[in-house]
Order: structure tokens, then C-alpha cells, then sequence
């Protein structure tokens, strides 16, 4: 078990899904996790305070600067920032000659401006002492998808920044990505993908959905003691959907 007591994590994304497993995963091994979204994350801070863990909630829209910017001022009243993991993110699927730009635009807003900002804000928090910023992309960001060109793209920038920062910022902040298959979470739900790119995406060496718990339990060791000679990667959690 990855020992965190004493340390402050943020976390986006953190109403539902990978965010809040994550969330929850951190608390569990000590930390003292700040939990946003724009989508009322109070729940899952109150779920982790339940049992006994330390967590508070704020409202961020990751796309706006000046959300972002409070939700690490707020971070910085809970004392030093050890980790941050951003996990907010949106899905589209569409075919491209179908895709209004305010689509576009909104997925890119989101998954990479919002990438960006949580990552910049995070890196400024952490400057001058040791910390790991761990973002998460996707594997298609990596291979690519028809139809759903904005958030492939979206990803395969995240992974962009990833590399960048971890040169930028070696070696006192390891800088790395998540890469998830297809895992069981909202994202995954019919109002985001077909029942035929549902039943696509289990055709993959494991042939099951992923679970939001088994990317939170590599968040949780990219942030620990074991983890220390990995920056700048993609690491893929994703039953073999994909072998770069």
C-alpha cells in the first residue's frame, strides 16, 4: 500500500467515475484530497469523510482560468501540494462531416485547455519542491478513432503537454499520463457511444470493461515511493486494447 499520510492531493473529475475512484483511492492511503468538478463533487468528499477520510470539495469548470486559479488557491490553505490528478474530461462520438465546431470546440475547452490550465496551476504549486502531476489521456489517443475525431485529438495533446512538462520540470516533478481502455464509467454510457461502439470496444485481449479502481490503483502508485525513475510517459491501463 502506498503510504500518503500527511500529503494533499487534488483531484478533477472527481463527482464520478475514474475522478472519484481516484479520489477515494488517495484518501484511503492517507492523503488529504481536494476534490472538484464542475458537477457538485460534494458527494464523494462526504463518501470519503465517512469512512474516516480527509477530503474537502470545490466546484471547478477546468476550462475557465479563473476557476482553476481558486481551486489551487484553495489548495494551498490545506498546506503543501504533493500530487494533483486530473481526470476531467467529455466525450463525443460523431462523424466529422457531422461535427458542429461549438462540439469541437467544447471537447478541446474541456480535455485540453483544461489539461493545460489544471496542469500549469498544478506544476506553480508545486515549483521548487517534489510532487507528481499525473493527467489522464486515453489509448486512443494513440491510434485513433473514427468518429471521434475532437477527443482523439483532445488526448493525443494532453500527452503533448505531458512530455513537454516532464522535461520542463525534472527531476524534482515527475509529469506523466494515464492511458485507460475502455472502462466502465458514465463516458461509456449511451448518451456518449452506440450500443455498436460499446460492443467494439470489448474486443480487446481481456475482453471486459476496465473498472474505474483499477486506473485509480496506478494513480496511486505514480504518486508514491515506487514510482520515482517514471516521467514523461503514457502509461496504458487498458486490457491490451492497445501495445505501443
Amino acid at each position: 500500500m502506498t503510504d500518503l499520510v500527511g500529503r494533499n492531493v487534488v483531484v478533477t473529475g472527481a463527482a464520478r467515475g475514474i475522478g472519484a475512484a481516484c479520489a477515494k483511492a488517495f484518501a484511503e492511503a492517507g492523503a488529504q484530497v481536494l476534490c472538484a468538478d464542475l458537477n457538485e463533487p460534494h458527494e464523494t468528499a462526504r463518501t470519503i469523510r465517512d469512512a474516516n477520510g480527509k477530503a474537502t470539495a470545490v466546484q471547478c469548470d477546468v476550462a475557465d482560468e479563473a476557476s482553476v486559479r481558486a481551486l489551487f488557491e484553495q489548495a494551498a490553505t490545506l498546506g503543501p501540494l504533493h500530487a494533483a490528478v486530473n481526470c476531467a474530461g467529455i466525450i463525443h462520438e460523431r462523424p466529422l462531416l457531422d461535427t458542429p465546431i461549438e462540439e469541437f470546440d467544447r471537447v478541446i475547452a474541456v480535455n485540453l485547455r483544461g489539461s493545460f490550465l489544471v496542469g500549469r496551476e498544478a506544476l506553480r504549486a508545486m515549483s521548487g519542491r517534489k510532487g507528481r502531476l499525473i493527467m489522464v489521456a486515453s489509448d486512443l489517443a494513440y491510434y485513433g478513432r473514427e468518429t471521434f475525431s475532437p477527443y482523439v485529438a483532445s488526448k493525443h495533446g494532453v500527452l503533448g503537454l505531458v512530455r513537454s512538462w516532464a522535461r520542463e520540470f525534472a527531476p524534482d516533478i515527475l509529469v506523466n499520463a494515464l492511458c485507460p481502455g475502455p472502462i466502465d464509467t458514465a463516458m461509456l454510457a449511451a448518451e456518449h457511444m452506440t450500443p455498436e461502439w460499446r460492443e467494439k470496444e470489448l474486443a480487446i485481449p481481456l475482453a471486459r470493461f476496465g473498472q474505474p479502481e483499477e486506473i485509480a490503483s496506478m494513480a496511486l502508485f505514480l504518486a508514491g515511493p515506487h514510482a520515482q525513475y517514471i516521467t514523461g510517459q503514457g502509461i496504458g491501463v487498458n486490457g491490451g486494447s492497445i501495445m505501443p
